[in-house]
């Protein structure tokens, strides 16, 4: 374990106190402090790079870098996003850029998703040059802004755009899973993923001429999107397991037991058990693990409480899986809904269909090393991610990324996004040796 961790929690504080929210943050100010904190630990100036794209001044990252000694191996990157969601002291009872610690948890907006892998990366790449670790891989940091959204240019689409050469890589790091614990707080497995679904949202729209609402007509724009909404409702998309899902739901129905690990079991022999299938999708985890997604997320209908309304519009939000063409989505909708007076569309452009990054041995050899040393018994388990991380564009790019993050959290006690996130202390602490270990072997292969 490491010893110097006041370090660590130094440049982790000011990294979590420093503002990245898309209204009143900056994330290239928190892009700098953490090459300041990396040009103290001996890095020269061509090692860091504080980039700031055009008409975005407080937008930037940071790409540092470790220089390999094989020029024949392909970088290992390290990616975190430094940007935060919105959080209001009215609603904290606080400021919630204030790191606060008990006993317990450390408590901020952005203590964990995601600059606890932000100021992990940092302090790793301080620990080598310190220690004088020379890795036969380049390690490549990429600290990096708008994964969150909230209309901040994206990072790394950015970077792949304008600059691949800083981010290129064999394969990257990424924030996407965790380890579970028990109510005793044992823990339970720890996750690897690869592979994310894709996400995509869909504008569907009726419109109508309308009138006066004393006159009504049998049907009318909104009455016919909610027939088509409820239509979506009850359409569930067919089971597709794929390589890791079949692994994760093989591993994990051991470690579930009863009739949710007989019906894991059961889907992995044949897919196309309907029964496993039904008992499985009681559990929205595990419902959005094996099968595309799609749920209506906000409306916008009508003009007048007085007046029959001319336009209603929905957003039915999906998530795909991995491979899957969007357009096919999109016709499964209409076929679904099967109104050709409901217009349905991609509310923005299709992402690229990226494949699932292998797990290889190379993969996985030094996670199971590390893992077991550190928490001897602790299994395992591949996961593919059900949300969207900024993995998914260096996929599609053909730089396999995959979730790794060391950190457990008992069940419902991840507060990632809502009021007073937090992370336990002791898994903080873990996840910084962890991965520090893990990085370590990946860069000498």
């Amino acid at each position: 374990m490491g010893t110097d961790r006041p370090a660590f929690r130094s440049i982790y504080q000011e990294l979590v106190e420093t503002n990245t929210t898309a209204s009143a943050g900056d994330c290239t100010l928190a892009a700098q402090r953490m090459a300041d904190r990396l040009k103290k630990a001996g890095y020269p100036d061509d090692q860091l790079n504080v980039y700031v794209p055009p008409d975005h001044p407080k937008e930037g990252g940071l790409i540092a870098t470790l220089p390999g000694t094989d020029p024949s191996q392909k970088a290992v990157l390290l990616l975190a996003h430094i940007d935060v969601v919105e959080a209001k002291a009215e609603d904290w009872g606080r400021d919630p850029f204030k790191l606060a610690e008990d006993a317990e948890y450390f408590t901020a907006r952005g203590s964990n998703d995601d600059k606890a892998m932000a100021a992990i990366w940092v302090d790793s790449l301080v620990r080598y040059r310190v220690e004088g670790f020379q890795p036969k891989r380049t390690i490549k940091v990429a600290l990096t802004c708008g994964e969150e959204g909230s209309h901040q240019l994206n990072g790394v689409q950015w970077l792949l755009a304008n600059h691949r050469d800083w981010v290129d890589a064999a394969f990257a790091v990424n924030e996407g899973a965790d380890g579970a614990l028990d109510a005793q707080n044992n823990r339970v497995f720890l996750e690897i993923q690869a592979g994310e679904k894709v996400y995509q949202d869909f504008t569907l729209q009726v419109t109508d001429p309308g009138g006066h609402s004393s006159q009504p007509r049998p049907e009318n724009a909104i009455q016919t999107l909610a027939a088509a909404l409820g239509r979506i409702s009850i359409n569930a998309f067919p089971v597709a397991l794929n390589d890791v899902t079949k692994a994760y739901f093989a591993q994990r129905a051991d470690l579930t037991g009863g009739d949710l690990g007989a019906a894991m079991k059961a889907l992995v022999a044949n897919p196309g058990d309907a029964a496993a299938a039904g008992k499985l999708a009681t559990d929205p985890l595990y419902n959005g693990t094996m099968r595309t997604t799609c749920v209506v997320t906000m409306l916008n209908a009508g003009h007048a409480p007085n007046a029959l309304p001319q336009l209603a519009k929905a957003n039915v939000n999906c998530r795909i899986l991995p491979g899957t063409p969007g357009p096919e989505i999109q016709q499964a909708l209409v076929n679904a809904i099967n109104d050709p007076r409901v217009n349905v569309s991609p509310a923005e452009p299709f992402e690229t269909a990226a494949p699932l990054p292998t797990l290889s041995d190379e993969i996985l050899a030094p996670v199971r090393d590390v893992s077991g040393r550190l928490w001897p018994g602790v299994p395992l388990l591949p996961t593919m991610a059900l949300g969207a991380t900024d993995g998914r564009f260096l996929n599609a790019a053909g730089i396999p990324t995959y979730g790794l993050s060391g950190t457990f959290f008992k069940p419902g006690d991840n507060h990632d996004h809502g009021l007073n996130e937090h992370i336990s202390v002791r898994s903080l602490y873990e996840a910084r040796d962890f991965l520090y270990d893990v990085v370590k072997r990946y860069a000498n292969p």
